[in-house]
């Protein structure tokens, strides 16, 4: 009988990870409709909102930024919010304020006005034009999932997605996130300018009568029983001693002078000479867990319950090009940290 029982349990697991693939690729297919290109963008998204986590999408205006985090909530069925951050923007503004309302017999009393960061998926357009005052607002929400407002804490709905993004010009006038903050998001995007083929198929869409419907994957009474039991799916794939050392490996490796006996030790042409001329500080440990988590999403979208080594490596820059800080000299060189991200992906894969 225990022998029936667990390929009984076997057979369960195979149809929730099919279940689970199914689901993922059809709001692929679905917000595909009306983004041009950009699949994998769409795919790391997506990786994001079922692990939990946040995006910020770095690219120049037009490409669709906006309507790619309007497509997932009408693919998902939940309540979407737009806040555009601006210099005179205020906390109040984000997360609500206390109002004065009168009761009956002419008594009046505080009254919690919600703000626009109450909804299930958020756009923080332009996140870095808002001051750190502002920016800050967004911490407690995208860490905790709650806001407190005069001493008193209330909670947000779940699921509680963010995608901000952020324009890499006209820097003038904006507020780069501090480091605090950009290690609340899982991943950062950067957005490409479309190809020829691709920017032929944008303007067949978008100069005639015709308009494409995405139509929720989940029925809306479903919707969070879905997510969440999605979610909990990803958690519940498994990860190998060998491959949480390799995902450890490279983190420490990002970290300049590291002195951990098990990081890859320097052979004189080693890459921890590069990280250490152009790397101010590593990633944190916020770092590996997106890199799990995503690795895990990853593992399911190929039917299986447990990481590869190129799960991980599929997911590796996203989650790490914007906790690793380059010092001037990295600019100087025109070094991005994605090119010392693969340099330490190769040296820490020959080495696994």
């Amino acid at each position: 009988m225990p022998d029936i029982d667990k390929s009984e349990e076997v057979v369960d697991i195979k149809k929730e990870i099919e279940r689970f693939k199914r689901d993922f690729n059809e709001m692929s297919e679905e917000i595909g409709k009306v983004i041009v290109g950009h699949k994998d963008i769409i795919k790391t998204v997506l990786i994001a909102f079922f692990t939990n986590g946040h995006v910020l999408l770095e690219g120049v205006p037009g490409l669709g930024k906006t309507l790619l985090v309007k497509s997932l909530s009408k693919a998902l069925g939940f309540d979407f919010k737009r806040i555009q951050f601006t210099p005179d923007l205020m906390p109040a503004d984000i997360i609500g304020t206390q109002i004065v309302v009168e009761r009956g017999g002419g008594r009046k009393e505080f009254e919690f006005s919600a703000g626009p960061v109450f909804s299930n998926i958020i756009l923080a357009d332009e996140v870095n034009r808002a001051t750190p005052k502002t920016q800050s607002a967004m911490l407690e929400a995208m860490e905790e999932r709650q806001v407190t407002i005069a001493g008193k804490t209330h909670r947000l709905r779940e699921p509680f997605f963010v995608l901000a993004t952020q324009n890499p010009i006209e820097m003038e006038g904006t507020y780069p996130l501090p480091e605090a903050q950009m290690d609340r998001f899982s991943f950062k995007l950067e957005l490409s300018f479309p190809n020829f083929s691709e920017l032929k198929d944008i303007l067949k869409q978008t100069t005639v009568n015709e308009e494409y419907t995405i139509k929720p994957v989940f029925d809306s009474d479903e919707a969070l029983k879905r997510v969440t039991e999605m979610r909990r799916l990803v958690r519940d794939v498994l990860v190998s001693s060998r491959v949480e050392d390799y995902i450890t490996n490279i983190v420490l490796a990002t970290h300049p002078n590291s002195k951990n006996v098990d990081a890859p030790k320097s052979d004189g042409d080693d890459v921890t000479d590069y990280v250490s001329r152009y790397i101010t500080f590593g990633s944190s440990p916020r770092g590996a867990q997106a890199m799990v988590l995503g690795a895990k999403v990853n593992a399911l979208l190929d039917n299986r319950a447990n990481i590869s080594y190129d799960d991980v490596d599929r997911i590796a820059v996203s989650a790490l090009n914007h906790r690793v800080l380059l010092n001037f000299e990295a600019e100087a060189d025109n070094i991005k940290s994605q090119n010392i991200i693969e340099k330490i992906l190769e040296k820490v894969g020959r080495n696994r």
